[in-house]
């Protein structure tokens, strides 16, 4: 299998984490107010290491959660078919918060669509804001990310591949060309 091209190791996610990490604090003018939510699995993932990162730098602990889209899609084809799916339930209010909202990659929007409506049904934020590792074009909504970790222009017959320690034991970004058959 074509492994692709790398384009970020795990330093370079590393930085640039840590980058995003202090334009999220410079954009909210501090810590206050603020929260995470990151698109279950690997957004999660960004958000945590986001928190984190934060954490370190400012000497404070963001509230952070993971968020389930699944019954947000607007894919379901079926009535019969059921998404694997979980109830969002944060140990912290969303009304009147500034949230970061992470993903690892941006393409058509659609998921970030999912998101915010899985958030609006926890509360009303003040704002939200979106975060991602990757903005790789081919938008089919009218979603921009805030934040951006890099951007990588990609057809619609290649992928980013991003890979985060916590699932594949090691962090990488890499595009690769989809195997037609």
């Amino acid at each position: 299998m074509d492994k692709g091209r790398i384009l970020m190791d795990g330093a370079a996610i590393g930085r640039t984490l840590t980058r995003l990490s202090h334009e999220v604090v410079e954009k909210n003018k501090g810590t206050d107010g603020m929260c995470l939510f990151g698109v279950k699995r690997r957004g999660e993932i960004v958000a945590r290491r986001i928190a984190a990162l934060i954490g370190k730098s400012y000497g404070v602990q963001i509230p952070v959660e993971g968020i389930d889209i699944g019954m947000y899609r607007d894919d379901l084809v079926s009535g019969y078919f059921v998404p694997e799916a979980s109830v969002n339930r944060p140990p912290f209010s969303v009304d009147g918060k500034n949230v970061v909202l992470c993903d690892d990659v941006l393409h058509t929007g659609r998921t970030v669509r999912a998101a915010i409506e899985a958030i609006f049904d926890l509360g009303r934020p003040a704002c939200v804001r979106l975060l991602v590792l990757v903005d790789r074009g081919g938008r089919e909504m009218p979603v921009c990310a805030d934040f951006v970790g890099k951007n990588i222009p990609a057809s619609s017959d290649e992928i980013i591949d991003v890979k985060l320690a916590e699932i594949e034991g090691e962090d990488s970004l890499a595009i690769r060309r989809i195997q037609k058959s």
